[in-house]
């Protein structure tokens, strides 16, 4: 049954417009250094692998924060938390610059995964507070953008000012967009949000499972796809394939904000979920057969993805506290990534990389139909 749609846009709210703002500084500090700092590390003498490790502590960081949000929430204002998350993203980043060896890499990189981990959580929870309820599919859809927006632009430019500006100008610029963001936090609204409400206990999030285990799959599948389609491919194709995934991703998640608070989140994850696969089925024929068909199948694939990522989110926070919720998506989200990086690996290295795909694109429909999405989520 369609669902009435509150009239009034989230944008009304100042405090949103404050934190989406605030948003957008936070993840240009992250999405500048993501692909830069491995090679900061592989110019200091590293090792490919271990720079790879400054990514691997930054995220396992991330998570391990992450976990601990909901004991925070319960004891420090979120505008606070979030202020900080912001902050250690940006004010350790010049350090990087001191020197390139791994471990005091390693080390500024577990800081900044603190202030990942924080700005993760709040981030979304504070979505879920600052808008009504009949507003949080659109709400969460603007926020998917001011976090998209970032990665889909600055991921590239990361690598070319590197090269073209040097490294310790980007590091600089990427510590004080963030830390300049930081000040948004004076005009949010106060909000409480607690990690767990009373009484929610084991059964709330139980309830979280199914939604969380569709999340998990379908950003597996993203890590392995961004890990690995530049070997399966023509690496410049897969540069503009990987272009395409981001930007369908964002502009996908926008997309089903929008139809969630219309027609209720169920009735677009069921389809999200199926276009995602079939995305990742033509990336198994492009690495087989024709590789320009890559392009579809990661712009679909990106399609799907964004509106998975704003669907579970949305179902999470009707099912149980938003500092809950929040945490449980975002661990689901970062966790996924790496799961979806060593699992590829290990399935490349038997199968390749077209079979690889195609176990990944039944995998994302099994998690449709294992777990009866429109019944249970």
């Amino acid at each position: 049954m369609r669902t009435p749609i509150d009239p009034a846009t989230p944008l009304r709210s100042r405090s949103l417009r404050f934190l989406l703002a605030a948003t957008v500084g936070g993840f240009s500090g992250y999405a500048l250094l993501l692909p830069v700092v491995p090679l900061w590390a592989v110019a200091g003498g590293a090792g490919e692998t271990a720079a790879g490790a400054t990514n691997a502590v930054f995220m396992l960081v991330t998570v391990i924060t992450q976990l601990a949000m909901p004991w925070m929430l319960q004891r420090v204002d979120i505008r606070a938390l979030f202020a900080a998350g912001t902050m250690l993203i940006g004010a350790p980043t010049p350090l990087y610059a001191l020197s390139a060896e791994l471990w005091p890499l390693l080390g500024v990189s577990a800081l900044r995964g603190i202030g990942f981990g924080l700005l993760t959580v709040t981030g979304s929870a504070l979505v879920a507070e600052l808008v009504p309820v009949a507003q949080r599919g659109r709400a969460a859809g603007l926020y998917g953008l001011a976090i998209g927006l970032p990665n889909v632009l600055l991921l590239p430019a990361g690598v070319w000012l590197s090269e073209h500006v040097g490294f310790v100008p980007l590091f600089w610029v990427a510590g004080v967009l963030p830390v300049a963001s930081a000040s948004s936090v004076f005009w949010i609204e106060r909000v409480r949000v607690g990690g767990r409400e009373h009484g929610e206990g084991l059964s709330g999030l139980t309830a979280l499972l199914p939604s969380w285990t569709v999340m998990v799959v379908a950003t597996a599948s993203a890590g392995g796809l961004t890990a690995f389609l530049s070997m399966a491919i023509d690496q410049t194709l897969a540069s503009v394939a990987l272009l395409a995934f981001g930007a369908t991703g964002m502009l996908g998640r926008w997309a089903a904000g929008r139809l969630g608070d219309r027609f209720g989140q169920l009735r677009v994850l069921a389809p999200s979920i199926i276009i995602g696969a079939v995305g990742f089925g033509l990336l198994s024929v492009a690495a087989g057969l024709a590789e320009p068909v890559a392009l579809a199948g990661a712009a679909l694939f990106g399609a799907g993805f964004g509106a998975v990522q704003n669907t579970t989110l949305v179902l999470m926070l009707e099912r149980t506290s938003s500092g809950s919720a929040s945490t449980a998506w975002n661990i689901a989200f970062d966790g996924g990534q790496g799961i979806g990086a060593i699992g590829f690996g290990a399935l490349v290295s038997t199968t390749g990389f077209s079979a690889t795909f195609a176990v990944t694109a039944v995998l994302i429909v099994v998690s449709r139909l294992a777990l009866g999405v429109r019944r249970q989520c």
